[in-house]
């Protein structure tokens, strides 16, 4: 994940880093205090997701723990993840097609937030499949996996 600033980039795979950063940027929020465009983006995405509210405000609760889907937990983190990832996806139309495949997916459900949710189940499908062959991300699969959600939501 690729956080930026206004001076400094952060590339960081630190599990604990990512949350802070979306624990602190959900506190500034909620005082009004100024948000960089990135703080922005997530904040909008915590506030569509007001089950997530009290994780970020549990202060460092949260920020080391373990979600473990064998025990029927989602991590709100990789969730909130995939929602930015799928927004820097949509503002740049990378891949390609994406853009017209969320609108329409969105006027068929009638509801943006849930299509984003279902091209999140495709986009960490895809992440995870990379992950177990070592292959890179495959954007004409994930394109090809998006059209099939497309027609599935259709009938």
């Amino acid at each position: 994940m690729i956080f930026t600033s206004e001076h400094n980039m952060l590339f960081t795979r630190d599990r604990r880093k990512i949350r802070e950063f979306y624990a602190e940027a959900w506190k500034k929020r909620l005082s009004r205090a100024p948000l960089e465009p990135m703080e922005e983006l997530i904040t909008d995405i915590i506030a569509q997701h007001p089950e997530y509210h009290g994780i970020l405000e549990a202060g460092e609760t949260h920020l080391d723990k373990d979600y473990l889907p064998e025990m029927g937990e989602s991590n709100p983190f990789l969730h909130m993840s995939l929602h930015v990832a799928i927004q820097e996806q949509l503002s740049t139309n990378r891949p390609k097609a994406l853009r017209q495949i969320h609108h329409q997916l969105a006027a068929q459900l009638g509801d943006t937030h849930e299509a984003e949710h279902l091209i999140a189940e495709c986009l960490a499908e895809m992440i995870w499949a990379g992950q177990r062959s070592g292959r890179p991300f495959n954007e004409k699969q994930y394109v090809k996996q998006l059209r099939k959600l497309l027609h599935a939501t259709q009938g």
